[in-house]
């Protein structure tokens, strides 16, 4: 069993962590920032394919991820439950590759005005705020050590094998120009009641979504390629609270709670290999775009095998 440095404290990295402990290895998780404050905590935490390449490897990461979180499910404890909720779609030919990784689907009736079709589904939600503590606590109980630091350079660690799961700081540890952080803002509102998750990537007016998690619903959002800006713009908040509400009116005088910003990490094709750097076994796990819940279990697995080689 190997002596291994996971860089990155996000789902990604989290999840790499603790399947490679259960595996035996002595894992230690090196990270700039604690879970809360990651990319991974303003994710909606829908399990939902979204900016993530190439199709048949996200498909079979995905089923892997769905399975897995079918068994999480079970425990409330993990904060995953499965929400049933509609993906509308305002084009003729819509990508639909996805569904073929949920067999309970169907077509949507219904459908609101300039909506041409929609798949009415069950899926995973994991609420952030809990399942992310969650997986690290578990990292922690599988023998998993923490160290809160920066890292510039891989050499600088004392592990021959290093997992890079660091989402776009990835990029400057591997030398990978190919990284393009997609801005992502979100503002979180008291839930009426809501139990039905809703996806409306096309909308003509900005892509749409509503995630309820408990005592409040995740709305989004953005998908602003190469902006940085981490503070919420008011502007943007409104616009984005304009969308949901009329596509769900409950939504109308729900008061805001909370709201948040993330970079997604984007690249041509989510990068899961391993490479030999510097004299180091060095596994890439990064550019996962906005799907870094629905692929983080079968990447994970992934990783544990690649780690293996």
């Amino acid at each position: 069993m190997g002596d291994i440095a996971v860089v990155g404290g996000g789902v990604i990295g989290l999840t790499c962590a603790l399947r490679l402990a259960a595996e035996g290895h002595r894992v230690e998780v090196v990270t700039a920032s604690p879970p809360e404050d990651t990319v991974s905590a303003v994710a909606g935490g829908l399990w939902f394919p979204y900016r993530a390449a190439p199709a048949d490897a996200v498909l079979r990461w995905g089923q892997v991820s769905l399975r897995h979180f079918a068994e999480l499910a079970r425990d409330p404890a993990t904060g995953v439950t499965w929400r049933s909720g509609v993906v509308l779609h305002r084009t003729p030919d819509p990508d639909l590759s996805w569904t073929a990784a949920v067999p309970d689907h169907r077509p949507a009736d219904h459908l609101p005005d300039g909506v041409h079709s929609g798949v009415v589904c069950t899926l995973p939600v994991a609420s952030m705020p809990t399942y992310l503590p969650w997986l690290a606590e578990r990292c922690a109980a599988a023998g998993v050590s923490f160290r809160r630091q920066e890292i510039h350079r891989l050499d600088s660690l004392r592990q021959d094998t290093v997992v890079v799961a660091a989402g776009l700081r990835s990029g400057s540890l591997l030398d990978d120009d190919t990284l393009v952080p997609v801005r992502g803002q979100v503002v979180r509102v008291a839930n009426p009641g809501l139990t039905r998750w809703l996806v409306d990537d096309d909308n003509p007016a900005g892509m749409a979504y509503l995630i309820p998690r408990g005592d409040h619903v995740v709305c989004g959002g953005t998908a602003d390629e190469g902006a940085t800006d981490l503070t919420p713009s008011p502007e943007v908040e409104r616009g984005i609270l304009d969308r949901v509400r009329a596509l769900v009116p409950e939504l109308r005088d729900a008061p805001v709670v909370s709201r948040a910003v993330g970079l997604r990490p984007v690249r041509p094709v989510v990068r899961v290999d391993r490479v030999e750097r510097g004299g180091k076994a060095v596994v890439s796990c990064y550019g996962h775009g906005g799907s870094g819940v629905t692929l983080s279990w079968g990447c994970a697995a992934d990783v544990v095998r690649l780690v293996g080689l």
